[in-house]
């Protein structure tokens, strides 16, 4: 703070309210010398920042590739499965003995999907609903209800609460009688 108190004496008087040229100076030097040192602060601050958005996308991108690791290993006891199934089909030309196979294999490769968070899209018998279902053409129906799920094309599916895929349906729609 600048001392504003007047000195007066036979070396450089001053009157009140002035300050000396060089006691400005040694206030502007100790105020660079702050400023400086300021500015040394923010930088290793924006370096540690830095490299702590490097380590934590790093460590993301590791939690994911484990996740995916897990995921992988489950799903390679469906293509054991798959395989399995396929090469007991030929060898015995028991087409039932595929079919139950392939069964066992698909049960198993959903169960997998819905411990990860995989559900399937009510549809069939379902009133319309564009947020969970495609309507790509209708059936004419004598009686109501209008609006309903008739037929469905290609199963729709959400992961975790979010739509990810919706139902390809037909829906009912009352005839027009000419």
């Amino acid at each position: 703070m600048l001392d504003m108190s007047s000195t007066n004496g036979q070396h450089g008087e001053k009157e009140e309210g002035e300050v000396s040229i060089e006691t400005l100076k040694k206030l502007l030097d100790e105020e660079r010398k702050k400023s400086e040192e300021y500015l040394t602060r923010l930088k290793y601050l924006q370096a540690d920042f830095e490299n702590y958005l490097k380590r934590v996308k790093r460590e993301i991108e590791e939690a994911i590739d484990i996740s995916k690791g897990k995921l992988i290993q489950k799903l390679l006891n469906i293509i054991d499965n798959l395989e399995l199934a396929l090469k007991t089909g030929l060898e015995s030309k028991n087409l039932d003995a595929l079919i139950k196979g392939v069964e066992l294999t698909l049960n198993e490769f959903r169960s997998i999907l819905e411990e990860e968070g995989l559900t399937s899209i009510k549809a069939l018998g379902e009133k319309f609903n564009p947020n969970f279902h495609e309507a790509i053409g209708h059936i004419e129906v004598s009686d109501p209800p209008e609006g309903i799920v008739v037929e469905e094309l290609r199963k729709g599916y959400m992961f975790k609460g979010k739509v990810i895929r919706p139902s390809m349906v037909k829906v009912s729609k009352l005839k027009v009688n000419s």
